[in-house]
């Protein structure tokens, strides 16, 4: 088999060899660099009158968890939605309607701060933080946790959440 070599007398041929390779390379990446967020691929109007419509939505969960309300958290989720909690625990559509219509969880407040929304095509990425106090069966619920929301416009033109977790946040020398 023969191998490759550098050779000095033939700087030239090293290059461009060299050049080709690169080229062939960068080429089957081009795909991938061009499916890149699309930070501004949707017009001002649409993209305006989507983050209105995500608003609205993060006010509805909101709603939703305070009163309880698993029909209206029922239309917010799609099929396949996937939560994951503060705790770390995975949670199915079903899984988190059975959990709201329990009533073992409590929430006296809910307040919502620092939301970003971003649109990648038909995605919408929410951050947040939300500051809680409320009771479970295991004591008194309180504090501040940041949560990313994904949000998926299906076929029929709705957005729906896909997924959702939760991270508490603590205070500078605060332990678990």
């Amino acid at each position: 088999m023969r191998t490759a070599t550098l050779n000095p007398s033939k700087p030239i041929r090293c290059w461009s060899t060299f050049a080709l390779a690169f080229l062939l390379l960068l080429g089957a990446y081009t795909p991938a660099l061009l499916a890149a967020p699309q930070h501004g691929g949707m017009p001002k109007g649409q993209k305006h009158e989507s983050r209105h419509e995500i608003d609205q939505m993060e006010e509805a969960w909101r709603s939703a968890v305070l009163k309880g309300d698993t029909a209206s958290m029922d239309s917010l989720l799609a099929d396949d939605f996937m939560a994951i909690s503060a705790n770390g625990t995975l949670q199915t559509k079903e899984e988190t309607l059975a959990k709201l219509s329990s009533g073992r969880r409590h929430y006296t407040s809910l307040e919502l701060s620092d939301r970003k929304v971003r649109f990648y095509g038909t995605t919408a990425l929410v951050t947040s933080l939300a500051h809680v106090n409320g009771s479970s069966a295991d004591g008194e619920i309180s504090g501040s946790y940041r949560y990313t929301r994904v949000y998926v416009r299906n076929a029929q033109g709705k957005w729906k959440i896909v997924s959702f977790e939760a991270s508490r946040t603590r205070e500078p020398g605060e332990r678990k």
